[in-house]
């Protein structure tokens, strides 16, 4: 048996990025995954599949809300939800045959199986055992667990993300618990298919870490398409009588206790790094508090050769996150030099409207020391954003007020997550909010808010 350059292990979008990378560089490659598919959490469980719902569940409130609006008279339309699960079962499919198709495409192993590290240089499969010069851990994440919460994702009862988008019916009632991204797109989709949806939130705000504007303003929207908040809470105990399932929870603000009945109970409390069964203890691997594995600037641990990325090694755990270390990882094998500009990460929250962020928010600007100015320009302002009923939101840009160059932007509004990569492009190149307001954007786009936030930090928005 021949030796590999390269063992990945995962094929989530980290792992499977990185291999084809290292291929593209031209080295011999393999990739374990245990799953019949190709993907990883986010093609098969999670990204892919709940967008594919975001998407059917908004065109759902289109023909409720919207249709008549624009002279578009239809007979109510129904949920057939059956019909909805395998379109997003299709949506699966169809990604996860590309990647296959891109292995073949690059001549890239797969070996089906889980893996076990011998020893450095020897990645156990089955009853395999391979050699080879470099491995990479991309075995990413799984839902964290909620002391006395139970989840049971075949009884759909106490369900997790995976649970979550699977469920046998649309539930009369939900709760869940977690106010962030991933609980909230959940709660926004079952909202839509008419579910009553209830977050409850252990912190005072929602979506934590977010600029303090657009949470409150993402708030309002929230409540305003059903869902409803409780905040400051602390889920003590969640128990399933007769079918459906009991919440239990204490107030932080007085220790007041209270109670919430759901047919469904969504735990959505984040997600911790998943490298069970990989021998990481008898390899010496060493880790962080929180379970992570310590690596260098190369993305290297401490034990030569083996290198670890994505939610596996510390970081925000985001698909395109993944992606950029396993580039740059198979880069820093090839003999090249790998980089990733972690100030430059976009983050999305894909409900309608979408949330998009990018850079510091302003109370993190602040907590620099530096001075700052902030550029804000709402989207009821924007003539696109009108015409698609989706002008309760703005964009908020933060630039240094000495040198001009933009620290960070927040937009929440209609095709936020394609519009923020603007900023991003602008932020890597190490722009001033005039060069973004300078550059001529096309009319009618949402995208135009962008520039009217740039020029709101400079003489001020055309538009406002």
């Amino acid at each position: 048996m021949s030796t590999y350059d390269l063992i990945v292990i995962g094929a989530g979008p980290g792992g499977y990025v990185c291999a084809i990378r290292a291929a593209q560089l031209g080295l011999k490659v393999a990739c374990v995954e245990g799953r019949e598919t190709l993907g990883g959490t986010c093609l098969n469980v999670g990204c892919i599949p709940s967008k594919a719902l975001l998407h059917a569940s908004h065109m759902l409130h289109e023909t409720h809300e919207n249709f008549a609006k624009m002279g578009l008279i239809t007979p109510e339309v129904k949920v057939d939800w059956a019909k909805m699960l395998g379109y997003k079962a299709e949506t699966v499919t169809g990604n996860t045959k590309g990647i296959e198709f891109l292995f073949k495409k690059n001549k890239i192993d797969w070996l089906k199986g889980w893996a076990t590290i011998e020893a450095p240089g020897k990645v156990k499969v089955g009853d395999t055992t391979y050699d080879t010069k470099n491995i990479v851990i991309a075995t990413g994440s799984v839902p964290s667990a909620l002391k006395g919460v139970t989840v049971d994702n075949d009884a759909g009862v106490v369900v997790d993300s995976t649970g979550a988008l699977a469920l046998k019916k649309v539930p009369g009632s939900m709760v869940v618990i977690g106010a962030g991204v991933i609980g909230l797109e959940l709660g926004s989709v079952y909202a839509r298919l008419g579910a009553e949806v209830t977050v409850v939130e252990y912190l005072d705000a929602i979506t934590p870490g977010m600029d303090g504007e657009v949470q409150k303003q993402f708030q309002k929207i929230l409540a305003k398409q059903g869902l409803k908040f409780v905040l400051g809470a602390a889920v003590s105990e969640v128990e399933v009588k007769g079918g459906k399932a009991e919440v239990e929870y204490k107030l932080r603000k007085d220790d007041s206790e209270h109670e919430i009945k759901a047919d469904v109970v969504l735990v959505a409390t984040g997600r911790r790094p998943y490298v069970d069964g990989l021998g990481l203890d008898k390899l010496g691997v060493q880790m962080t508090d929180r379970g992570f594995v310590q690596v260098d600037k190369h993305w290297q641990s401490n034990v030569p050769g083996v290198y670890a990325i994505g939610d596996a090694v510390p970081g925000p755990m985001l698909a395109h996150k993944a992606e950029d270390e396993g580039m740059a990882a198979a880069e820093v094998i090839a003999g090249k030099h790998g980089h990733v500009n972690y100030d430059v990460i976009p983050g999305v929250i894909y409900t309608t409207p979408e949330v998009a962020s990018v850079g510091l928010t302003e109370e993190a600007a602040k907590a620099t020391g530096r001075k700052i100015k902030v550029g804000k320009f709402p989207f009821m302002g924007n003539a696109r954003a009108k015409a698609l009923f989706q002008a309760d939101g703005f964009v908020k840009m933060i630039a240094d007020a000495e040198t001009d160059r933009v620290l960070g932007c927040h937009i929440i509004g209609p095709n936020a997550g394609e519009m923020i990569h603007e900023v991003c492009v602008a932020m890597e190149f190490g722009a001033s909010a005039q060069d973004i307001a300078l550059t001529c954007h096309a009319h009618p786009t949402c995208s135009e808010a962008v520039r009217e936030a740039a020029l709101a930090l400079g003489d001020g928005a055309i538009h406002a």
